[in-house]
């Protein structure tokens, strides 16, 4: 059998849910739903390892490429099945000091707003990019001839995000426009209502620390900088999409400014230990 580093990512990430989802007191349908989802998943991961090209299955094993793709929102929705009430406010009110201070003592409010509504609604625009990313991500390795990479892009991506999921439970938290409702808000501009929209509907209420979003697409950015130099600029572009991104979650308090510089750690983490696998191989 064959198995990609995304295969094997995904499967210790969903293995641990499975875990956490026997242990953690929630509803029995919730559990069940997790334990007989996960397991499904992990045995489509034996199908692609015995089916791959080598063995013919030259479809399959293009399907391989952006099968992770859904998994990563499914293992976003899962840490959401996960989540247990929370009314301990340390975190958040500790956290928005450190906003706070940037804000209005670093003047970073007055300079996103310095241009009036053009750079909120830039910004809000990055943020709801976000969920292009990792799709973008693969269809850019495929145009650029680079499909082969691809695995070695997964790894920082997946291991930047999952790990970011993976920490949910540790750090019980909700984000700022919700907890502290109608303090150091931003422009209210027309994108900003659909991003609202969107995570109202498909947000979780585990946690926002650390930030998915800026783990995401920072490890993104790390992967494609990373593993397409010879066009240099796809890789920059990638970069300038996730600083924005970092900056409108905390610009539009979808996150506090300690968690987004955490999902870049992450990001960063996960890029050194894909080059010290490639070093080892």
């Amino acid at each position: 059998m064959k198995f990609r580093r995304s295969e094997l990512l995904l499967t210790a990430y969903f293995v641990y849910t499975a875990l956490l989802a026997g242990v953690r007191p929630i509803a029995p349908e919730v559990r069940s739903l997790i334990l007989f989802c996960n397991a499904a998943l992990v045995f489509w991961f034996f199908l692609f390892a015995w089916a791959h090209e080598g063995r013919g299955f030259t479809i399959l094993d293009h399907v391989r490429d952006w099968y992770p793709l859904p998994l990563i929102l499914l293992a976003y929705r899962q840490m959401g099945w996960l989540a247990l009430p929370h009314l301990n406010r340390d975190f958040e009110n500790y956290w928005v000091q450190w906003d706070r201070a940037l804000f209005y003592q670093f003047g970073f409010k007055t300079a996103m707003e310095c241009l009036g509504p053009v750079i909120p609604n830039l910004l809000e625009l990055a943020y709801l990019l976000v969920y292009a990313v990792p799709v973008a991500t693969v269809v850019v390795f495929y145009t650029s001839g680079a499909r082969r990479r691809l695995d070695d892009a997964y790894s920082i991506l997946l291991f930047g995000t999952l790990t970011t999921y993976a920490l949910y439970p540790y750090f019980p938290s909700e984000p700022p426009r919700a907890v502290f409702p109608g303090a150091d808000l931003p422009m209210d501009v027309f994108l900003r209502q659909l991003n609202l929209r969107v995570v109202g509907e498909y947000g979780i209420h585990t946690s926002v620390f650390p930030s998915g979003h800026s783990a995401a697409a920072f490890s993104a950015a790390f992967a494609v900088m990373k593993l397409i130099p010879e066009r240099p600029w796809v890789g920059r572009a990638f970069l300038i999409l996730a600083v924005a991104i970092a900056l409108a979650t905390v610009y539009g308090r979808y996150h506090f400014a300690v968690d987004t510089v955490a999902g870049l750690g992450m990001a960063g983490l996960s890029l050194l230990l894909s080059r010290a696998w490639r070093a080892n191989r």
